[in-house]
């Protein structure tokens, strides 16, 4: 079934393998490149490629080199990429992901602000081309009017994304950043509509999510989630199960085309339970994409079962852009270089052959 065509809500893909979103820190300037379109260009045979986080606002942009889309060369730098993408014949959404207070504000260009729905510091540190490793930096807690501006910023990146020719965009609603951070309890301890009780801690995503729909069609947005994960200082809290739920199904009543739920056991997070995916599944009707430490045989075994429709594989697509080929071969995989994940340049990135 993997390597099996698939169709749902107009979501049209040559098979089930899906490129997971994966920073790798090559936008100079947070601007995309010629090499980030030859590095998606090679991976291109993935039924669909998810993008790397790329920033709707300059108050997103926390990391180094991550790129952003709110500006007319942003425009210009993507479309590069999905041209080299369909060229190939791919798919490919981006992943529109605002870093909130998961920021450094070296990393930021001029003008931007950290942000967060309070104005707690994330306990950690990043890295800084100007300064090294630094401290996350106090954010601002975002007014209500914070929050209506940065929904406008999220429908203006959706709205380039399909002017730069991008098939689809994927709601990054994971990993502790922005989004995650008005889902989580644990974050999250506004006393307004945005805060203090489940339903107010889903608003910020549902007036996310229901705003690009308006704009681009729900056939064009998906989004990713990660209940049990710990990254950036989340965790679970009392309810969680039942929120995470509730929000599955609103967002299947805005008909997103699919829900991504990312399991991080693999990298040493508690594992999501076997019973709350399968209650997730029930709750959203779209396509259900699973992620978490994947090889071929694993999701076959998921997809047989009916626990998912699409597979996503992150790591194994860097060191291998002809994965789906060696899977479906059962070749050999090559292994990645971490040392050079999140460096500038070609290294480690686009020079990784094809199998022969």
């Amino acid at each position: 079934m993997l390597f099996a065509p698939f169709s749902r809500r107009g979501l049209t893909l040559a098979n089930r393998v899906v490129m997971a979103p994966m920073t790798r820190c090559r936008a100079i300037d947070n601007v995309p490149n010629a090499l980030m379109a030859e590095y998606y260009g090679q991976r291109a045979s993935a039924g669909l490629i998810v993008t790397e986080g790329t920033s709707p606002s300059q108050n997103g942009l926390g990391y180094a080199r991550i790129p952003g889309l709110y500006s007319g060369a942003h425009l210009r730098g993507w479309q590069a990429v999905t041209h080299a993408v369909h060229r190939r014949g791919g798919k490919i959404f981006v992943q529109l992901m605002h870093t909130g207070r998961v920021t450094a504000a070296a990393n930021l260009p001029r003008g931007g602000e950290t942000v967060g729905p309070t104005d707690v510091v994330c306990p950690g540190e990043m890295y800084t081309d100007s300064a090294g490793m630094q401290p996350h930096t106090p954010p601002r807690a975002m007014t209500e009017r914070d929050i209506y501006d940065t929904v406008r910023e999220y429908v203006r990146g959706a709205e380039i994304a399909i002017e730069a020719g991008f098939d689809g965009i994927e709601l990054h609603g994971a990993n502790g950043y922005l989004i995650e951070q008005f889902l989580n309890a644990n974050v999250n301890t506004r006393g307004d509509r945005y805060g203090g009780s489940s339903v107010n801690r889903n608003r910020f995503a549902l007036d996310v999510a229901r705003a690009c729909v308006k704009a681009i069609g729900a056939e064009r947005v998906g989004i990713r989630l990660s209940p049990f994960g710990v990254f950036n200082s989340t965790g679970a809290y009392p309810g969680m199960e039942e929120q995470y739920l509730e929000l599955a199904q609103d967002l299947s009543r805005l008909g997103l085309v699919y829900l991504h739920l990312v399991d991080h056991s693999a990298m040493g997070a508690p594992e999501v339970p076997a019973a709350f995916k399968v209650q997730l599944r029930r709750a959203f009707n779209g396509a259900f994409m699973a992620s978490g430490g994947f090889d071929s045989t694993r999701a076959e075994q998921v997809l047989a079962a009916g626990e998912a429709d699409l597979v996503a594989f992150g790591r194994p697509f860097i060191a291998n852009p002809d994965l789906v080929a060696r899977m479906e071969r059962s070749l050999p995989l090559a292994q990645p270089d971490a040392a050079t994940f999140y460096t500038p340049g070609a290294q480690g990135y686009t020079d990784y052959p094809a199998a022969t």
